[in-house]
């Protein structure tokens, strides 16, 4: 008998031979990657297509702004902004631009298995199109040269450390609730430096941050690993389950991915002048 008619018997009983289980496990994490990929590139084009209506070179196309009495163009290192840059990202709007990311996190991560994979697909193409809105700053703040660089590097790391992760015969789950409180620990530390203003602490942060998002980064890919291994006695992931659990398991890649980018993009970027 084949190895294929083997499987094929063993499928045909309800049970899995291991190559199935291999072949059912590298779908389901191709199918992780490939909502992630899709995902940063939305990303990538909401923050491009943003920044170039945000701004303009024009002065007198600028919005103005009022200081010390009189109106001026609204200026920033490379340019002007326009009144819609204006909007994103000196208003009280900009608050809405860098929370409803957050929003939608909540309601994928805490909804998502009362929704068709449909929906969960739509909300996770949205919460991409607006993070993509949240990181247009990053256009006025950092040369477009080392963006790309920094891009390419965080790809890098992260491909690396998610291979580890997903190779690698070492059990990573001790090293969750550690991670867990360093990310929490860098969330706190970042949202008091808002009021602080301190470079030295905000260099920490990054330091900090890069070291526990490439761990979560392996973490992660090995829990989603597991989590398809662990469901097959209980007769495996398929259909709407499968497609609403790689759709969660894309938003924590892309969360690692996203936040690996930013951070270096603080300790490796170089600002406009």
């Amino acid at each position: 008998m084949s190895d294929h008619q083997r499987d094929a018997a063993a499928l045909r009983y309800g049970q899995r031979t291991d190559a199935a289980i291999d072949a059912g496990l590298r779908a389901y994490m191709l199918t992780i990657y490939n909502y992630m990929v899709l995902g940063l590139a939305v990303t990538g084009f909401a923050a491009l297509g943003v920044y170039m209506v945000a701004v303009t070179g024009d002065a007198a196309s600028a919005a103005k702004i009022l200081r010390n009495g009189a109106e001026i163009p609204a200026r920033f290192a490379g340019g002007y902004l326009t009144p819609l840059g204006v909007a994103l990202f000196i208003s009280p709007l900009k608050w809405l631009v860098m929370l409803s990311p957050l929003a939608m996190v909540f309601a994928l991560s805490f909804g998502i298995h009362r929704l068709s994979p449909t929906i969960g697909k739509v909300l996770f193409i949205t919460f991409a199109a607006l993070m993509g809105v949240s990181l247009s700053t990053v256009f006025l703040v950092f040369t477009h040269t080392s963006i790309v660089r920094v891009f390419f590097i965080t790809a890098a790391a992260f491909g690396t450390l998610s291979l580890w992760g997903y190779t690698t015969q070492r059990d990573l789950s001790g090293f969750g609730s550690f991670l867990i409180m360093g990310l929490f620990g860098v969330i706190i530390a970042s949202v008091v430096n808002i009021f602080l203003g301190s470079q030295t602490i905000q260099f920490i942060i990054s330091v900090v941050g890069v070291l526990v998002f490439a761990g979560l980064t392996a973490w992660d890919t090995q829990r989603l690993k597991d989590e398809y291994i662990e469901a097959e006695p209980r007769g495996g992931m398929s259909g709407a389950v499968a497609e609403r659990s790689a759709i969660l398991g894309a938003l924590s890649l892309y969360l690692n991915f996203i936040n690996l980018f930013t951070l270096l993009l603080q300790l490796l970027g170089q600002r406009e002048e």
